[in-house]
């Protein structure tokens, strides 16, 4: 039984367009499934290989963008992303070179706590942090 679509194919949801976080969730979420639905051992190895591809091209891109010097996320989380990104290198190179389907669980999470974290969005109405007398923050509306 082969993985349909397990590297190009049709879709069942595409985010709207207009909200980076969203798309690349989604893109995240959309990596992680493809790749456990080529987990089992009745998909075609070169099925279960095309997904951890795919996988290994988004986060290429991902690392392309944090590498970028216009990009405006703050320093200490560009290192992060980009220690997960080498992660991810290393993690798929391996599981090309052995086809160890074992290997790719921890992609699959990765992928899917990442995208958990940039569907979480603090919503608009909600007050804006001010400080306290004493120097702390507090959700007080003054």
């Amino acid at each position: 039984m082969a993985y349909p679509n397990a590297e190009r194919g049709s879709y069942s949801s595409i985010p709207a367009p207009g909200n980076p976080r969203e798309t690349e969730a989604w893109a995240l979420t959309e990596a992680a499934r493809r790749m456990s639905g080529a987990q089992s051992e009745a998909v075609p190895v070169d099925d279960f290989l095309a997904a951890v591809r795919l996988n290994w091209r988004l986060w290429t891109i991902f690392q392309a963008e944090l590498s970028e010097p216009e990009c405006e996320l703050p320093i200490d989380m560009r290192q992060n992303m980009l220690s997960l990104c080498n992660f991810v290198d290393k993690r798929s190179v391996e599981i090309i070179s052995t086809r160890d389907r074992a290997l790719v669980g921890v992609l699959i999470n990765v992928n899917r706590q990442l995208a958990a974290g940039l569907f979480t969005q603090i919503p608009s109405d909600a007050a804006p942090l001010q400080p306290s007398q004493g120097g702390a923050p507090t959700n007080e509306i003054v």
